[in-house]
């Protein structure tokens, strides 16, 4: 008689073990990219081939040198282990759970505290285990740490040496194009910039004056905010057509001495 195939449990040696599955990418572009996707297909890769379930994903834009106190979905996830009892985390490697070796080394301090394990799909190994347990691998995830962090800080030295060659050549970098860059900026810059203007016959308006006026208008700022004299200054300031001009001093007549 053929006995039929028991379903797995957890005492099983081929059971499906439940993990949370976190990304986390530092800027928009990436979000926008397929930063999120790449990570996710990794993770999954590891998953299938470990025989993991992944029970929920946390998608995160946030900078790596971030700890867990300013990681909002880091912080959800933690919650949801804590309360449900599923203690494994898998990442696509230690640079995307952090980029800085010693934030590296503090939220993994952070998890085993908790009794949580961490998984790195990029090489399959459990690294809370292993800082807690070998002290060959423990030294070999801190070397892989510390050359994470040297790979972001080359790659900030590259980015600012592009930057700078880029200044240099066409005085200015791209980035957020300054305000004026579209018609309607242009037109309303125009204005600000007659509004300031001083001539012979005419004293041009203060910064706060100019705010005022823009804010009185309904005209909101590039974010949609009101307009301030500091904010007003900077526009005029960083635009290269505008020249700073002094408002007219008062003459004063010389007393005539009296003997």
């Amino acid at each position: 008689m053929v006995r039929p195939k028991s379903k797995k449990t957890h005492g099983n040696k081929g059971m499906i073990k439940s993990v949370y599955a976190y990304c986390r990418v530092s800027g928009k572009k990436q979000i926008d990219g397929h930063g999120l996707e790449r990570q996710l297909d990794s993770i999954r890769k590891c998953c299938r081939r470990e025989k993991y379930r992944i029970l929920k994903t946390f998608n995160e834009q946030v900078s790596g040198t971030k700890d867990e106190s300013e990681r909002l979905e880091f912080s959800k996830m933690i919650s949801d282990i804590l309360s449900n009892g599923i203690n494994t985390i898998v990442v696509e490697s230690m640079d995307r759970l952090a980029r800085e070796y010693r934030i590296q080394e503090h939220l993994v301090i952070y998890l085993a505290s908790r009794g949580i394990d961490l998984i790195a799909a990029n090489t399959g190994e459990n690294i809370t285990r292993a800082i807690s347990e070998n002290p060959m691998k423990k030294a070999l995830i801190q070397m892989q740490g510390i050359f994470a962090e040297l790979d972001k800080s080359m790659l900030i030295r590259r980015l600012h040496k592009a930057r700078q060659k880029v200044k240099k050549e066409k005085g200015r970098c791209e980035g957020q194009k300054p305000y004026g860059a579209t018609p309607q900026e242009a037109e309303i810059l125009k204005r600000v910039r007659y509004m300031r203007r001083s001539s012979k016959y005419q004293r041009g308006m203060t910064y706060q004056a100019i705010a005022d006026k823009l804010n009185e208008e309904g005209i909101a700022t590039k974010r949609g905010r009101q307009w301030t004299p500091v904010l007003v200054y900077n526009i005029l300031k960083r635009n290269r057509k505008f020249k700073r001009t002094k408002p007219p001093q008062p003459k004063h007549r010389r007393r005539r001495r009296t003997n």
